[in-house]
């Protein structure tokens, strides 16, 4: 690599610069203190640990996402973490090992080796929160409400709530009978929501008719809660475990409605992110007009067992640095310029600022102004006293 090169990071992995950097700060301490107020535990794992413990029970796309090396003292594989939530569950599993609910929230930086989309980074900061050991609709209810105060306190300026259950395409495949790679080029269609391809698919297998119909209707099935209505005919005589995954839907629908008037709730029932990893409700948020995911989660219930203690679970996750186009920028004026002497009383004068602003205290040789240094005030003797005057003041 030539010289001029050294300083380039590679591609899709970004660092935060001044002053977005303490925009991003601010943002994760708000949310951090959200998630306390709300009974959640902070928890702060390694962002390397053995690969089979990173992408336990976490499905093939996880995999794929994360980076591998070799530990150089035991020689077995270890993984650079692509996602918290399977480090989160690993600590309910095996370290705190409580009876009761458990929440924990985290805030840290992962690392993918793909980007998930043209608009997202390689290295997003993950913040986010985790309930385990609780299988109510209630606790989903509660993660849903907290993605939602995370956007609100991210001031998001549009706010939409997209819900799925991966229950309805299980049930629906399960009642299918499909194995092998037939069941895997229907998901593949129906991932992409591609109708030609269902058509095509269910006409050329030996699918019952009610069964190829459902399917075929599964990617038309997006909108308001007249999609609920119009699936509950669809599936009417169906498998009881999709019937309880649509009324999963209009509770959650309506419970979001109720609490929050003013944003707006959409379903999706063919929705398959996380198709091998979440186990019931799927759940995604938009921050703006633009359709770019802000935060997304589910419940995951298997994870638990993978880890060798059953536990449901319930969670979402955002990246950090997606909020602080929302946030507006720290302003880097508005300090107070402090020259640099022994005298005492600027010293105290200068502790006392600092209490409640920004003070930066100059050196001799300094070749910048205050202004460059973002000041817009400084300390001025008159008659004995430091006093705050404008800069432009001499």
């Amino acid at each position: 690599m030539a010289n001029r090169n050294r300083w380039l990071l590679p591609d899709g992995v970004e660092e935060l610069l001044p002053p977005k950097a303490w925009s991003a700060e601010m943002i994760r301490r708000r949310l951090l203190d959200l998630y306390r107020s709300w009974g959640y535990e902070l928890v702060m794992p390694p962002m390397i640990e053995y690969l089979e413990s990173l992408l336990t029970g976490t499905g093939n796309d996880l995999d794929l996402q994360t980076f591998k090396v070799t530990d150089q003292i035991s020689g077995r594989m270890m993984g650079v973490r692509a996602d918290i939530t399977p480090q989160a569950a690993r600590i309910d599993s095996h370290c705190l090992r409580r009876k009761g609910t458990t929440r924990l929230c985290y805030s840290d930086s992962i690392l993918h080796t793909r980007p998930e989309n043209q608009q997202k980074g390689r290295s997003p900061i993950q913040i986010g929160c985790e309930l385990f050991g609780n299988d109510s609709i209630e606790s989903d209810i509660e993660i849903i409400r907290l993605m939602i105060e995370t956007m609100y306190l991210s001031n998001a300026p549009f706010i939409h709530v997209d819900l799925s259950h991966v229950g309805i395409v299980k049930g629906v495949l399960a009642a299918s009978g499909v194995t092998g790679e037939l069941r895997r080029s229907l998901l593949d269609a129906l991932t992409r929501k591609s109708v030609p391809d269902v058509e095509m698919i269910t006409q050329s297998s030996d699918l019952a008719s009610d069964i190829a119909d459902q399917l075929r209707l599964l990617p038309l099935l997006i909108g308001d809660e007249a999609v609920l209505e119009k699936a509950a005919g669809v599936f009417g005589h169906s498998d009881p475990s999709i019937l309880a995954a649509l009324a999963q839907l209009d509770v959650m629908g309506k419970a979001i409605c109720q609490l929050y008037p003013s944003i707006s709730v959409s379903f999706d029932l063919c929705e398959l992110r996380g198709y091998h990893y979440h186990t019931g409700l799927v759940f995604t948020g938009y921050g703006d007009a633009s359709g770019s995911v802000l935060a997304k989660g589910g419940r995951y219930n298997s994870i638990g067992e993978e880890f060798g203690r059953a536990r449901p679970a319930t969670g979402f996750s955002v990246d950090l640095k997606s909020l602080v186009k929302f946030s507006g920028q720290s302003s880097f004026s508005g300090r107070i310029y402090a020259p640099q002497t022994d005298d005492e009383a600027l010293n105290r004068e200068v502790a006392r600022l600092r209490k409640e602003h920004i003070v930066v205290q100059g050196f001799d040789g300094d070749s910048g102004t205050p202004q460059d240094m973002g000041c817009d005030r400084q300390l001025v003797n008159i008659d004995g006293k430091w006093q705050v005057k404008p800069v432009s003041e001499q």
